[in-house]
């Protein structure tokens, strides 16, 4: 008597999926990569999703949830500076794990995009923006609440540390250590504090 066929795990399959984008870009991703990977048909990618954009989307939804971001549970730390390095650090520490792919999916995934593709490269600027929206709200937090002065530029201070936070990513690409991205946190936050003082 013939075994049931094993049913297809949606979660798992979306977590492969999510890895291959990461680890080799929505372009460098093809239909056949993730088929292997998922261990489903092209038919059944189809219709357990719609298309690669739609695996795509998920994809960084899940790479990028509000409830396992470092950057989104980072910043609701005190004071703002404690926030900051927190999300600098963390970012950094997720960056470098040889567990996952390095660096960070939502920075690297969408880079040099043929024709056709811009849309995928407005969605992950967008999911960047965020993150900058994200920032430059916690430093006006910051001003409300008087740990940070109310001279700061809130935009421009927010602006600086996500640029770190990218600039990061793309090291932790290229094979920097922990120990380099947290030096790079350390000179950060001196910027910080002389942004900030």
């Amino acid at each position: 008597m013939a075994g049931r066929p094993r049913k297809f795990d949606r979660g798992a399959a979306l977590r492969t999926a999510m890895e291959l984008f990461w680890e080799h870009g929505y372009e460098g991703t093809s239909l056949n990569m993730l088929t292997s990977a998922m261990g489903i048909t092209p038919t059944s990618l189809y219709a357990a999703f719609g298309s690669k954009d739609a695996l795509f989307e998920e994809a960084v939804e899940l790479y990028d949830s509000a409830d396992t971001s470092p950057t989104v549970l980072s910043l609701g730390l005190t004071p703002t500076r404690d926030a900051i390095e927190a999300m600098l650090r963390r970012n950094a520490d997720a960056y470098v794990d040889t567990g996952t792919p390095l660096g960070c999916m939502v920075v690297l995934a969408g880079t040099n995009l043929g024709r056709g593709h811009e849309h995928i490269g407005r969605h992950l600027a967008e999911r960047r923006a965020k993150d900058l929206a994200r920032v430059t709200e916690r430093v006006e937090r910051g001003i409300a609440e008087g740990d940070v002065p109310a001279h700061v530029d809130a935009p421009a201070l927010a602006s600086y540390c996500v640029t770190v936070l990218q600039g990061l990513s793309v090291r932790a690409r290229d094979g920097c250590t922990r120990e380099e991205a947290n030096a790079v946190v350390d000179a950060a936050m001196t910027a910080y504090d002389a942004l900030t003082s």
